[in-house]
């Protein structure tokens, strides 16, 4: 029976300070391989701390990174934060990469072994930092956007998983075949899990709905196995 605990991490990236969530089985006398949870556009919340919680309970040390470092006032203060942070590639990437080294040098973590999944935006962040040649074992990229936004050259050295809706309007089928075209000729190891009828945000069940985006728990579902079994094979 795992007897899960959290804890506070605080890393820094461009002399600021941001704190994530490690959940990791205390009980567990080997240190263990670590994820890192990237959130989406509204910040870090309940939809990743329950994931890092389900990766925990089945032997991972998860991080549930904050990216933002702020609390949004309103919808119009996050679109601004986040166009920012995604028009200034090597400061996302540079916070994404603090997050990645307050994983691993917790005494919980095994750092030889590091993986990382992203949600929506978090997505978007964890094949940037595939992208970068960070020393990740495994990204898993669920309903995120396709496109670099920084490196595009380059070892890639993590294995990638892509999850996404064949619906979903911010990662139709040229971006897909882009996608894959950069992939294969930057010799990455990857694999795209495609899903009919499934819209933008379709694993979070606390997304609020509009126009291309919707919960879908078949899409959810299928997206998780995925997502466990590429952890499974890539931190062994």
């Amino acid at each position: 029976m795992t007897s899960l605990k959290t804890e506070l991490v605080t890393y820094r990236a461009s002399a600021r300070a941001f704190t994530g969530k490690l959940v990791f089985d205390e009980g567990q006398a080997a240190a263990a391989p670590g994820i890192l949870v990237c959130h989406g556009g509204a910040g870090p919340g309940d939809h990743e701390l329950h994931v890092a919680q389900r990766l925990a309970r089945t032997g991972y040390a998860a991080l549930v990174a904050d990216l933002f470092g702020e609390t949004f006032t309103s919808r119009e203060h996050g679109v601004a934060v986040i166009q920012a942070l995604v028009s200034n590639p090597d400061e996302l990437l540079a916070r994404a990469q603090a997050a990645v080294n307050g994983l691993a040098t917790h005494s919980a973590v095994d750092g030889r072994r590091l993986g990382a999944v992203g949600y929506c935006f978090g997505g978007l962040v964890v094949l940037e930092l595939a992208r970068a040649g960070t020393e990740l074992a495994a990204v898993v990229s669920v309903h995120g956007s396709l496109l670099p936004r920084g490196s595009t050259s380059g070892p890639i050295r993590a294995r990638i998983l892509i999850c996404t809706g064949a619906a979903d309007p911010f990662a139709g089928r040229d971006d897909r075949e882009a996608f894959e075209d950069e992939m294969t000729g930057r010799g990455a190891d990857w694999q795209v899990l495609l899903i009919s009828g499934a819209q933008h945000g379709f694993a979070d069940e606390g997304a609020p709905a509009r126009v291309g985006v919707a919960f879908d728990p078949r899409a959810a579902d299928r997206a998780w196995r995925a997502t466990r079994s590429h952890f499974a094979e890539c931190l062994v």
